[in-house]
């Protein structure tokens, strides 16, 4: 499971007793987030533009509701190949199922509920997580990203930097000194 860190003075928190008690109760918040950076292990990602958090809190019974969000970000982000800047939208759409502290949790694990402190429910956490979740796997530029030279790190999509780039085929490493020494 990934954990993130955020600072406790930015940290807020909505009560969901009436939503959590109340048999049948819908409730929808449209909430701002003070969230400014995603902090995780592949980076700290600064949060450049940010909708209002829409939520949609349904009580499915005792101690448990449904929570609905949607959610648009744009991140500051680094390209895989090059290394320049990237503006990237992120749209978050996300259901799920949260507990009071007296509800049947069963076979969901205590990571499941990071978000959770008894009836309050931690905004930021819960954001992070989802952005987490919906991150891309690889950030490009441009889909024809060409990077860097691994030799002279110069940025191939500029042009060409004039470098060696032929990579040896190591199986066939004996054959070439044998036609270097001119044994054959």
């Amino acid at each position: 499971m990934v954990y993130f860190w955020l600072p406790e003075e930015s940290a807020m928190f909505i009560n969901l007793t009436d939503v959590l008690t109340a048999e049948g109760k819908v409730v929808e918040k449209e909430i701002e987030s003070g969230l400014t950076e995603i902090n995780c292990r592949m980076g700290r990602y600064a949060v450049l533009e940010k909708s209002p958090l829409s939520l949609t809190l349904t009580n499915l019974g005792r101690e448990k509701a449904l929570l609905e969000g949607r959610m648009e970000l744009v991140f500051d982000l680094r390209c895989d190949r090059c290394l320049k800047p990237v503006q990237k939208k992120v749209k978050l759409a996300f259901a799920r199922e949260v507990y009071g502290p007296e509800g049947d949790l069963g076979a969901m694990e205590e990571d499941d509920q990071s978000f959770m402190e008894g009836y309050q429910l931690e905004v930021d956490g819960l954001i992070q997580n989802e952005c987490y979740m919906n991150l891309p796997v690889k950030v490009l530029c441009r889909p024809d990203c060409k990077g860097i030279c691994m030799q002279c790190g110069k940025d191939l999509n500029e042009g060409e930097c004039g470098c060696d780039t032929f990579v040896p085929d190591p199986r066939m490493a004996k054959l070439k000194d044998i036609f270097e020494q001119g044994c054959l």
